[in-house]
Order: C-alpha cells, then sequence, then structure tokens
C-alpha cells in the first residue's frame, strides 16, 4: 500500500511542476478526460479538462507550491490526495496566493492502467483554531474503550 501512496505523491508533484512550468503536455498526460477542477468559492465554481488545461498555460499561473502534512487513502484503484497546500498563482492577473486545502482524486485507467487526476477541489482551512479543537472529542477512535462488567 506504500508504495501506491508514495507513486500518488510522486504524481502529485509532477502534476504541480508540469503546471508551474506551463508544460499543457505533460499535465495533459495526468489529468483525465472526465476532470474537474472544483473552486471552493461563494458561488463555487468548475473547470472542466479543457478548460483547465486552456487555463493552465496562460491565465491560471501557478508560480510556487509546498504541501503540508499529506493524508492519502488507497481505495483500490482510486485514490484520495490532501493536503494542506501554500500555492504562489494568479487568476488573469490577480493573485490568488494562499494557503489551502487541496483534495485530488485519482484513478486508474482501464486501457493502459496508469493514474490519471479526476477531480481537484480547492478550498480554503478553516482559521479558527477552536473548530479542530470542538472536532476531536467527536472522534470516536480516539476515546479509551468502555469497560464492560
Amino acid at each position: 500500500m506504500a508504495d501506491i501512496l508514495t507513486l500518488i505523491e510522486t504524481l502529485e508533484n509532477r502534476w504541480m511542476r508540469a503546471w508551474i512550468g506551463g508544460d499543457v503536455k505533460t499535465l495533459k498526460s495526468l489529468t483525465a478526460r472526465n476532470f474537474r477542477l472544483v473552486i471552493a468559492s461563494k458561488p463555487s465554481v468548475l473547470l472542466d479538462a479543457k478548460s483547465w488545461l486552456d487555463a493552465a498555460a496562460s491565465r491560471f499561473p501557478c508560480r510556487a507550491y509546498r504541501f503540508g502534512d499529506i493524508y492519502a487513502r488507497d481505495l483500490g484503484g482510486v485514490v484520495i490526495f490532501a493536503t494542506q497546500l501554500e500555492l504562489e498563482a494568479g487568476i488573469d492577473g490577480h493573485d490568488w496566493s494562499g494557503r489551502m486545502w487541496v483534495t485530488d482524486l485519482w484513478k486508474k485507467t482501464g486501457v493502459r492502467r496508469s493514474w490519471r487526476m479526476v477531480e481537484r477541489v480547492f478550498s480554503r482551512p478553516e482559521e479558527d483554531q477552536e473548530v479542530a479543537a470542538a472536532i476531536r472529542p467527536l472522534q470516536l477512535w480516539r476515546r479509551p474503550a468502555r469497560q464492560t462488567k
């Protein structure tokens, strides 16, 4: 299982470096035809694969990135990758840099059995630390097992 997660992390870095370099050929090779980029704005917006590849080459440039702690889950043929992301990017000349949360869905193709990103969701992280502190007690797996008599 660790091998697939290492592979996906490597693909994530290739995808991001291709975005920075404006390398549409590499981005296209790593992006599924039915790809969707969802930006959790108000209202939320999405780009399909064709729109994303066009924008990444010119109107939506990325200058730098850094992944934070990585969460990945192998679901057999599908992998979820999520991390906090420090991003330096712009959209049509407007700065869109900052810290955000990115969740990606990778799927193994049927014919060549290679991995393609099928969905990416950008959202801003919750800044209020009290929210995380309030949610932790709800996590049942963190509670000590109850003693039965």
